[in-house]
């Protein structure tokens, strides 16, 4: 779903992979652990450091080069994130927490094959003890993830700042932006008949009398939710009433009651029922469920007879692919737009080849100016099939950066390095005002930031 956006990383700090990697490594030494440093309520072990250390390694990052100094000063931005979050009254839920963990302990379970390997090696005495500890990791982390998401959300950047960003930088360094292409597609999708939304429906009120009856939600979320947005972290979004959502979706969701589970009800998506978690004033804590109706073979078959016409009246000259797109396409995002996409990762038109989706790159790699693609069967992230046309509106060479030409793409660079500006502004003023303690042979590290106070 475009609307529901996001998945939620893992936020403990061990995923599965470093579980995997610490057992691989059965003869390694345990030093004696201790407190090396403390922000706020918080402190950092030395084992912490050695954890993400390995934690990294485990998800194929490369740490060399990364000192235990560097490593530690990482770990302490984050606790300076959770505390402050915690001084800005950010509010992380003990059952949004618990459910949370839960699951992911579930999966470490099922990956390592035993719940007593992973409390042994952390050395706690039961299963109750190791909750405690691992509650405190993911709240601290979703803490953290809060907090920054809160600083940067509040840096904006105005056009007369971008100007300044470009003037400053010299000719001789100014980057190079690589080919480009503007793409456009029509899209038409299998009629779903009413017996299979039916199906769907009455799925979706079996669940929702499981959850009312002491199931989860959250477990029925990730196994049954076809929005991968959302179907990891069990459905849950935040959401206001100005919020990017579909109309029918916030309708819904600010009509129940805390506590209270939707009827099922549909969007251009699918098929949903949303359970109201938690109400904060203004914003709700949300969890939902999307299911999408099956296509039949034989509506298949009639979409691509559909598709096959439409692409003869513009080959033919009867229509062109823009007008078309805005008749016939049977995808909103796109229709009013003349069918031309829109790059996610930059929310431009245009596409840089070397960074293109390689599905989308190879439908349009050997397509010459204003060609259209033969028929093309796509799939939908909830697994039905539609057919699409596809053609390059535009081509743009590499090229050295331009104010006019590339202003998005510049506007994005200047908004980071103010972004980084004012993290960077934000850590030195918190960290003069928070208690700070910083232990043993780490009193000698050279950090990025004064933790230190000198």
């Amino acid at each position: 779903m475009k609307v529901l956006t996001s998945k939620l990383a893992l936020i403990f700090g061990v995923t599965i992979a470093f579980l995997n990697q610490m057992y691989a490594q059965p003869n390694s030494k345990k030093k004696i652990d201790g407190v090396v440093a403390e922000v706020g309520e918080y402190v950092v072990l030395d084992s912490d450091v050695d954890k993400t250390f390995i934690e990294l390694q485990a998800q194929g990052v490369s740490t060399e080069g990364i000192s235990r100094c560097e490593m530690l000063g990482k770990l302490l931005e984050d606790r300076l994130y959770a505390h402050q979050a915690i001084q800005d009254s950010i509010v992380v839920t003990d059952a949004e927490v618990n459910e949370y963990m839960n699951n992911q302990i579930d999966q470490m379970v099922e990956q390592v094959g035993d719940i007593d390997k992973v409390i042994k090696f952390y050395n706690k005495k039961n299963l109750e003890d190791f909750k405690t500890y691992f509650f405190d990791i993911i709240k601290m982390n979703k803490l953290t993830s809060q907090m920054q998401r809160k600083i940067i959300d509040e840096v904006t950047i105005t056009p007369e700042e971008v100007r300044t960003f470009f003037k400053k930088i010299p000719k001789d360094e100014l980057p190079v932006f690589g080919a480009e292409m503007e793409v456009a597609q029509i899209v038409v999708k299998p009629v779903v008949s009413q017996a299979e939304k039916q199906k769907v429906i009455d799925k979706l009120k079996e669940l929702k009398k499981e959850v009312q009856e002491g199931s989860s939600f959250f477990s029925r979320a990730i196994l049954y939710s076809e929005d991968p947005g959302s179907k990891s972290n069990g459905g849950y979004y935040k959401l206001t009433k100005k919020t990017q959502f579909v109309k029918e979706f916030k309708d819904v969701a600010f009509s129940l009651q805390e506590g209270e589970i939707s009827e099922p009800f549909e969007t251009e998506y699918g098929y949903h029922i949303i359970y109201l978690e938690k109400v904060r004033g203004q914003e709700l804590d949300v969890r939902h469920i999307l299911m999408a109706p099956k296509v039949t073979p034989e509506a298949l078959a009639e979409a691509k007879t559909k598709i096959e016409s439409i692409r003869k009246r513009i080959v033919d000259g009867e229509i062109t692919f823009a007008e078309a797109a805005r008749q016939y396409s049977d995808e909103k995002e796109t229709r009013n737009s003349g069918g031309l996409l829109m790059n996610p990762r930059t929310m431009e038109t245009r596409f840089e080849l070397t960074k293109m989706d390689p599905t989308l790159y190879s439908q349009v790699s050997d397509l010459k100016d204003k060609e259209v693609s033969l028929p093309l069967i796509d799939q939908e992230q909830n697994g039905n099939r539609r057919y699409k046309l596809i053609t390059v509106t535009n081509r743009f060479e590499e090229h050295t950066a331009d104010f006019s030409t590339d202003y998005m793409k510049i506007k994005e660079l200047a908004l980071k390095e103010k972004q980084i500006k004012a993290v960077a502004k934000w850590s030195e003023e918190k960290i003069k005002e928070t208690y700070v303690k910083i232990n043993g042979e780490y009193r000698d590290c050279t950090f990025t930031n004064n933790w230190l106070k000198k």
